[in-house]
C-alpha cells in the first residue's frame, strides 16, 4: 500500500510516517523546500516536495503517483497574520483535494487531521457536558475557523473518501507548546488564568496515530471523530505531573484573572506584528485559555473505529519529560 503524509516533518506527521514505515507501507513524506527532516531519518522514507499554495504545482508533483491513502496533517497553529491560517489550513487543503481528485487518483481513504478547536466554546454552561458532532461549531480562534472552513469544503466533495479526526490537545515528544509549560515548571513557576472551573482533555501523540490508521483501515467514509485519552482533568493536573516527573520541589503558582492574560496577549500580538516574530502570547492563545470546557464525546471513535486510547496522562508526561532530557531540551 502506498501512502502520502503531508505535514510529515511536523510533530504529529513525523509519528504518522514512522508508523507507516513500521507497517511496511510505501511511505511518501510530503515536505517543503525549506523543511527540516531531522525526525525523518529512516532510509525507507520517500520524499516528495509539495507546494500547498498551488493546485497546479500539486498536480504536477502528484501526477506520476497513485496513492492508496492520503493523510493530510499539514497545517499551521501560530501565524503573524490571521490570513495565513486560511491560506495554509483552508486554501492549502482545498488545493490538495482538488489536485488529488482531478488526477483521478484511486484513493481508498483521505484522512484529514482537524481539531477540537473547530467547535470553540460550544458548551460553556455548567455543569459541563461533552461536545458532540451534533453541536453547532462556534470557533473563536483563527486556527479553529480555518480548520472548520477546510472541513466544510471536504464534506462537500462527493468523490472524496474522507474521514475527519478532531484531536484535543495533543502532547508528546517533539511538541513545543506543552514543552514551554515544562520549561516554566523546570524554572519553578506555574502560571494559570481564570477563576471559573476549567475541565481539560489531552491525547498522547501515539494514540492520535493509532486513530489515523484505524480510520484508514475501517473508518466509514464521511466519519468525523473526536480524540482524547478518554479522561478529563483539572487545569492543574498537567502541571502537577510535569512537576513530578521533572523532580521539581518548590513551585510558585501564579493564578491571574483573564484580564491580565488579555492584556499580555494583546501586547504579544502587536509586538509580534512589529518584530515579525511569532509569539506564544497572541489573540488565539487568549481565546484558547479562557475556554473552560474541553470535554468531547469519543464514543463514536470507540464504536466505529475501535479506538482504544492506551497512554494515560501520567505515563505520557513521563515519556515526554524523558524525551526532553534525552534530546537536551531541558
Amino acid at each position: 500500500m502506498k501512502i502520502l503524509v503531508t505535514g510529515a516533518t511536523g510533530f504529529i506527521g513525523s509519528f504518522i510516517v514512522e508508523e507507516a514505515i513500521r507497517r511496511g507501507m510505501e511511505t511518501w513524506a510530503a515536505v517543503r523546500a525549506s523543511s527540516s527532516t531531522k525526525y525523518l531519518t529512516d532510509p525507507r522514507i520517500n520524499f516528495i516536495t509539495l507546494n500547498l499554495d498551488s493546485e497546479e504545482q500539486l498536480r504536477e508533483a502528484l501526477a506520476p503517483h497513485r496513492f492508496d491513502y492520503v493523510v493530510h496533517a499539514a497545517g499551521v497553529t501560530k501565524c503573524l497574520d490571521r490570513r495565513d491560517f486560511f491560506r495554509v489550513n483552508t486554501e492549502g487543503t482545498k488545493n490538495l483535494v482538488r489536485a488529488v481528485t482531478s488526477l483521478g487518483m484511486p484513493l481508498r481513504k483521505f484522512v484529514f487531521l482537524s481539531s477540537l478547536s473547530v467547535f470553540g466554546p460550544a458548551r460553556e454552561q455548567q455543569p459541563y457536558r461533552e461536545i458532540t458532532d451534533g453541536d453547532t461549531p462556534v470557533p473563536n480562534t483563527a486556527y479553529g475557523q480555518s480548520k472548520l472552513a477546510a472541513e466544510n469544503f471536504i464534506t462537500q466533495q462527493a468523490a472524496l473518501p474522507y474521514v475527519i479526526l478532531r484531536p484535543t490537545g495533543v502532547y508528546g515528544p517533539r511538541e513545543r507548546d506543552y514543552f514551554m509549560m515544562a520549561k516554566s515548571i523546570k524554572n519553578h513557576v506555574d502560571f494559570a488564568v481564570g477563576y471559573r472551573r476549567q475541565v481539560l482533555t489531552f491525547v498522547y501523540v501515539t494514540d492520535v496515530v493509532q486513530a489515523v490508521f484505524l480510520a484508514l483501515e475501517r473508518g466509514p467514509v464521511g466519519g468525523r471523530y473526536f480524540l482524547t485519552d478518554g479522561r478529563s482533568y483539572s487545569s492543574q493536573t498537567f502541571s502537577d505531573l510535569l512537576r513530578k516527573h521533572l523532580g521539581v520541589k518548590g513551585l510558585l503558582r501564579v493564578k491571574a484573572p483573564l484580564a491580565v492574560l488579555r492584556a499580555a496577549t494583546f501586547i504579544g500580538e502587536r509586538y509580534g506584528r512589529i518584530t515579525r516574530k511569532v509569539t506564544a502570547l497572541n489573540d488565539d492563545k487568549y481565546n484558547i485559555m479562557r475556554q473552560r470546557n474541553w470535554l468531547c464525546d469519543i464514543n463514536p471513535a470507540r464504536e466505529e473505529l475501535g479506538y482504544r486510547p492506551s497512554v494515560e496522562l501520567d505515563e505520557g508526561v513521563r515519556r515526554s519529560v524523558e524525551w526532553y532530557r534525552d534530546n537536551k531540551w531541558i
